[in-house]
């Protein structure tokens, strides 16, 4: 940091002298801490004002005026599009962006630049030589310098400029001699040094003498050229910077014929393409000039970095494009002053750089509090000089939308999500082609056919083949592919759920028990649901998952994916139930391992106990396999029948390197290697990725690993059934009737499986633009049932990890982010085309049998964990279980940390443990048909914890149940108003009137104090003239 003794102008002593003289004035800013102060007040008025316009992003070069091979030429020396990025000393790399460290002492100089200098805003200029003849007029008319400078100035401001382009690897080889003795550092090389300080006049005279020194206007002067050049065009960087942006060109610089600094700071009314300037092809809006006498290169070059960095900084840019004359620019740096930190010199060393964050405050924050509207709000929040209270930092409001109101009128929710979704239809068509939909559709395939498969067999099993894995094909295709063009979220995938199979085996029970028969028991089931989910629609019944909160939605999510992670590890370890080790080996006793077949002592004889099952009079048992062997009766004997070699151990390898290796491609993309578009590439198709890899795997080992079994026939699992199911002829009338109480039941599994995953989908973190439809969504599903029904397929609902998969696996970043910046998540590409192929493949899956049937399960497996891990990933209740193991000084920064004791996070992370654990006993019991009652016990038990915990712990831990948001947002209004009227009644008292208050901090007016420049610039005008 600097720690100079610079003289403040037009007063005696040092700067410490001078500030030290405002001590005695600290008392007086008691007296004003409700006013604003005129910087911020100007900045009211320059950024309150409504312009649709954004302010463009700028990129910001820094070149040096240096002399290299006799001649002079402007070097780049930094860049900045947010953090900074310099030259090297070696000059012959950038940086990594880092942080920009300024010293306090430059900014104080930098403001009295600006004070002093040229400042010509909207300047017409259309070309380089044109601006430079401006600006020098300007100063030559000001009386800042003499006309005998005009010619000595433009030949320097016109010199060429060299910028720091990357060369291709066989060109910097074949001029590595060259590079090393030309691109050093002129402050490392006594010859560079030697000659920057040459004279300029003789540098003039001796280039005169071959004619190129004429007129300021002739283009015999200008070394620039008018046109990017090649290397311009075809820089690679120009990826880094945004659409539309625009250019900032700080030049510095030392000459000897000058005695004090010559500044200028210039915007022009129309951004233009200044040839050379720039080292991207970009138009050029803003240009910054700093020339002055030998001996200031560090002072000239601190200050080029402070305007440098301001020009990037958010706010000051819009200043920058905003203001009208110098008090407006001066008003932003004040601003800038008032939000710095400094570093305490001998706590930092300054050469130190600092890795740009991952996260940065916001710059709306600090806009909003300079509009027209938060005029009280302006001597806290936008000074940063006091500590922000409790009341004014509040997590943001538990918000479902529009979607979610009550309208009171018959199917009036419909009606709104049906009017709202139309206009999005074309646009959820085409923005589904796009190279991540193939990813994403290859990945979400996978898992739903595996969850098809899983399901149908599960299913077959509980109702005897009446439902099988046919059938789960055929109403996994149906089902999903009329949600996905016509439901009102096209991201939710629908699937069949645990405790649906769950009802499906308690229902076949109770039918095959009670001679009942279960298909059209069933149908009438599922039309009396479709009946009560139509009427739930029509009512707005929805508009009750508004009290959904976070307590209940991280409890259900979390259910689900522990449930997909331990059924994946359940299967993963029961494949060494059926492919045994036989830990017993030892490889010196090969020869005494052996396994054979004996015949049975009675042959198996027929039904009727009089006919031989089978004719094995012929048999050679010896030569038969082990099926075949069980098949006909006889008997496994030896060592090493019940082992199975290299199976399970082989399985493991496949299931837990498929899910090994999807995380770290997954990873890939924040990764240092290649890049960056291969990096993201790799990423998306991670999945997809690894399980090719490990089929590969499988095949070249040609183990006979469990393989996916599809069905390569069209027609039902059971023979003895068909495609339709006939509603009347085998049950008695009154059962019709009598179905509608199971029917409520599963109406409530329904109802609060398919909202509930919809609030998760829909939450606000992943930035959905598009509407969702609530009531379409339970419309669809309503009709569904009732198809699935006539046609004797499983029903289904919104899947929750798969769904959260499906959003992942489209997440938007930005194109171009700044070097150094983490890329901004934009959302999720929100279209139909993904999901509707997903379940077209999964339809036309029994004709891809020959290629599905070489994919092993356990690569299956590992997906379903990939997908059961990634999906708890955000979920603060997730975190808020790993603080129980991490020492406070250890734990992660998180916001609620910083507001609700650490014993009540514990109280509420423990009751979310409990009910989670009692939610897992009901699914594992035959009570898990009350499972969608249970989900509704949840919001009981967050309703109870209004009275444990406090509504400002719930805000940060929770959301706040709609009703006592209400109520809060009633009291911070009152509140609001009590502190007003107290405002009012303070600023009515006695100056001299100091409040018994102690200050964290002191912020000083920028306006009150007369800022010392060390580079021996003029007083600074008080008309503040341009």
């Amino acid at each position: 940091m600097d720690q100079g003794t610079s003289r403040l102008p037009g007063t005696p002593g040092t700067v410490q002298d001078s500030i030290s003289s405002l001590s005695s004035g600290i008392g007086s800013l008691c007296t004003v801490s409700f006013t604003v102060s005129p910087a911020a007040e100007r900045l009211r008025y320059i950024l309150g004002e409504d312009d649709d316009n954004p302010t463009p992003t700028l990129f910001t070069e820094m070149d040096t005026l240096q002399h290299e091979g006799g001649e002079l030429e402007w070097k780049e020396s930094a860049r900045w599009v947010k953090f900074e990025e310099k030259v090297e000393e070696g000059g012959e790399r950038w940086s990594k962006p880092h942080v920009s460290t300024l010293s306090l002492h430059s900014l104080f100089e930098l403001r009295t630049c600006l004070q002093t200098g040229s400042i010509l805003l909207d300047l017409e200029g259309y070309s380089l030589p044109q601006i430079v003849d401006d600006i020098v007029e300007r100063q030559i008319h000001d009386g800042l310098i003499g006309p005998e400078l005009r010619e000595k100035l433009s030949f320097v401001l016109l010199r060429k400029h060299r910028h720091q382009t990357k060369k291709p690897i066989h060109r910097s080889l074949a001029d590595i001699g060259k590079s090393t003795s030309s691109n050093r550092s002129p402050s490392r090389s006594p010859s560079a040094s030697a000659g920057f300080h040459r004279s300029t006049e003789d540098l003039r005279t001796r280039q005169s003498n071959y004619g190129r020194l004429h007129h300021t206007q002739s283009r015999s002067m200008n070394d620039i050229s008018d046109t990017p050049s090649t290397d311009q065009l075809k820089n690679k960087f120009m990826k880094k910077i945004p659409r539309d942006a625009e250019a900032s060109n700080v030049l510095i610089g030392e000459v000897d014929f000058l005695d004090k600094p010559f500044v200028a700071f210039v915007r022009l009314a129309q951004a233009t393409t200044l040839g050379g300037l720039t080292e991207v092809p970009v138009p050029t809006r803003f240009l910054f000039v700093l020339l002055g006498p030998h001996g200031k290169a560090k002072s000239y070059n601190e200050i080029g970095r402070a305007i440098a960095t301001l020009m990037v900084d958010d706010l000051f840019s819009d200043v920058a494009y905003k203001a009208r004359d110098r008090e407006d620019l001066i008003a932003g740096i004040d601003e800038f002053l008032d939000e710095v930190i400094v570093l305490p010199p001998g706590e930092w060393d300054p050469k130190i750089r600092i890795e740009p964050p991952k996260k940065v405050p916001s710059a709306d924050m600090r806009r909003s509090v300079f509009s027209l509207n938060e005029l009280g709000q302006m001597n806290g929040t936008a000074g940063g000089g006091g500590p922000v209270t409790e009341d004014e930092e509040m997590p943001t409001p538990h918000e479902l939308g529009e979607e979610l109101s009550f309208t009171g009128r018959f199917c009036g929710g419909l009606y709104l999500d049906i009017k709202r979704k139309l206009p999005w239809l074309p646009s959820d068509i085409y923005e589904g082609f796009h190279i991540q939909s193939i990813s994403a559709v290859l990945f979400i395939y996978l898992g739903c056919i595996t969850n098809a498969i899983t399901f149908g067999g599960l299913l077959g099993d509980a109702t005897d083949n009446y439902q099988g894995v046919m059938e789960s094909f055929l109403g996994t295709a149906l089902a999903g592919t009329v949600f996905c063009l016509f439901g009102g979220q096209p991201l939710i995938i629908l699937s069949s759920t645990g405790p649906i199979l769950i009802f499906e085996k308690l229902l076949y029970d109770f039918s095959k028990n009670n001679s009942i028969d279960y298909m059209e028991l069933r149908l009438w089931i599922g039309l009396h649901s479709c009946l009560q989910c139509l009427i739930l629609v029509a009512s707005d019944a929805s508009y009750i998952i508004k009290y959904i909160t976070r307590f209940t939605e991280e409890g259900f999510s979390s259910l689900i994916s522990f449930i997909f992670i331990s059924d994946a590890i359940k299967k993963m370890v029961g494949s060494f139930k059926y492919y045994p080790i036989n830990r017993d080996f030892n490889p010196d006793y090969v020869t005494a391992y052996k396994c054979e077949c004996i015949a049975p002592d009675q042959v198996p004889l027929g039904p009727d106990n009089m006919t031989e099952l089978y004719n094995v009079t012929g048999l050679d048992w010896s030569q038969l396999s082990k099926k075949e062997c069980i098949k006909y009766g006889g008997t496994l004997l030896g060592n090493s029948c019940k082992y199975v070699p290299d199976l399970a151990l082989m399985s493991f390898i496949l299931f837990f390197g498929t899910y090994s290796m999807t995380v770290s491609l997954k990873k890939f993309k924040t990764s240092r290697y290649f890049p960056t578009k291969l990096r993201k590439l790799i990423s998306d198709f991670a999945i997809f990725m690894s399980i090719m890899a490990f089929v590969g795997l499988d095949m070249f080992m040609g183990l006979q690993t469990p393989k996916l079994i599809v069905p390569t026939e069209f027609k039902p699992t059971r023979p003895d059934r068909g495609w339709i199911v006939m509603p009347f002829g085998k049950n008695p009338w009154w059962m019709y009737l009598a179905s509608f109480v199971p029917a409520l039941l599963v109406t409530i599994l329904i109802f609060m499986d398919q909202q509930i995953s919809a609030v998760i989908v829909n939450r606000k973190e992943n930035k959905l633009k598009k509407s969702c439809g609530y009531h379409l969504d339970l419309f669809w599903v309503g009709i569904l049932m009732a198809v699935c029904s006539f046609m004797g397929l499983p029903w289904y609902v919104a899947a929750t990890v798969i769904s959260i998969a499906h959003i992942d696996s489209l997440k938007m970043e930005s194109e171009s982010s700044a070097p150094g910046e983490q890329p901004q998540f934009l959302g999720v590409r929100e279209q139909r085309v993904t999901g509707t192929l997903v379940f077209i493949l999964t339809g036309v899956s029994i004709f891809l049998a020959p290629i599905l049937q070489y994919i092993p399960m356990p690569v299956l497996y590992g997906v379903f964990l990939y997908m059961g891990v990634a999906s708890l990933s955000g979920i603060q209740f997730w975190e808020r279980i790993k603080l129980y193991l991490m020492p406070a000084k250890h734990q992660p920064d998180f916001s609620f940390l910083r507001h609700v004791p650490l014993r009540r996070v514990h109280l509420f992370t423990l009751v979310q443990i409990i009910c989670l654990a009692v939610l897992w006993i009901l699914k594992s019991t035959v009570a898990a048909i009350i499972f969608p009652v249970m989900i509704l016990g949840l919001m009981v038990v967050r309703k109870l914890l209004d009275f444990i915990f406090s509504q400002h712990d719930l805000a940060w831990l929770d959301d706040i149940l709609p009703e006592k948001d209400k109520k809060k947002k009633e009291d911070e209004k009152k509140k609001k108003d009590k502190k007003k009227t107290k405002g009012e009644e303070h600023n009515s008292d006695e100056e001299s009137t100091c409040p018994k208050e102690t200050f964290s901090s002191v912020k000083i007016l920028m306006e009150s104090v007369d800022l010392a420049p060390s580079l021996d610039l003029p007083h600074p005008d008080p008309s503040g003239s341009n």
